[in-house]
């Protein structure tokens, strides 16, 4: 049993059965530190989504990139979390959280590299309706094999598995393994749901910004403003 359920069966019991209002019960050791680790990546992940939302709508001149990029990212956690429900792995704040970030830079650059030549296509004069999934075709085999060779490399830390190459030796579930594992996991389970995201979701969101562009440029000056795509 994990640290955490105890922790949480005390404050059940704690919460069943209160103890005298002079006292104070405070859980130190590892809970303290989970705590600390899981404000410290919240935070974290909070600058570098906001660095990541400045830099796209500075190179893209335009919000809507940003936007669709970033939902992206904010939706790849739930990849996460159904790669470590079908591993049956805890969700460790630390390991986990450090997963979550690192997935989000595989996911950013799959998402800009499918805008970016949505962007070429269009302004070739190539329409929407004909743009979108041609996109999707020419990106489909780089956004696979990125995701197929990342998957595979981390096959090894997903499945706890050890190769001494010099001893020949190969085992399953040691100590030096089960570290990893939890990132591991995080990564590819982001990754592969990720991949059906920049694949379907963000095309479609693509065509649906280019239909909102076109029915709202005079009622709404602003929103065409955010959802102008990039003409230079």
């Amino acid at each position: 049993m994990l640290p955490d359920d105890k922790v949480r069966e005390l404050k059940a019991w704690l919460e069943a059965s209160p103890l005298d209002e002079n006292i104070d019960v405070e859980f130190k050791g590892e809970d303290q530190e989970q705590r600390a680790a899981e404000q410290f990546l919240m935070r974290a992940f909070g600058i570098a989504l906001f660095v990541m939302a400045l830099i796209l709508v500075i190179q893209f001149n335009s919000f809507s990139p940003g936007l669709l990029i970033l939902s992206a990212v904010v939706m790849s956690t739930v990849g996460v979390l159904l790669g470590l429900l079908v591993t049956k792995q805890p969700f460790g704040v630390v390991m986990s959280g450090v997963g979550v970030i690192a997935l989000t830079g595989i996911v950013v650059n799959n998402n800009i590299v499918l805008i970016d030549t949505y962007n070429i296509l269009r302004r070739t004069g190539m329409p929407a309706m004909e743009a979108v999934p041609r996109t999707g075709a020419q990106r489909l085999r780089p956004a696979l094999l990125t995701t197929v060779t990342t998957i595979l490399g981390l096959m090894l830390m997903v499945l706890g598995i050890n190769i001494d190459v010099l001893g020949r030796h190969v085992s399953v579930g040691d100590p030096s393994t089960q570290w990893w594992t939890q990132l591991a996991t995080a990564i590819a389970g982001g990754l592969a749901f990720a991949t059906l995201l920049t694949l379907v979701l963000t095309p479609s969101l693509l065509m649906l910004a280019e239909k909102l562009r076109r029915r709202e440029p005079e009622s709404s000056p602003a929103l065409a403003a955010i959802l102008q795509p990039e003409t230079s």
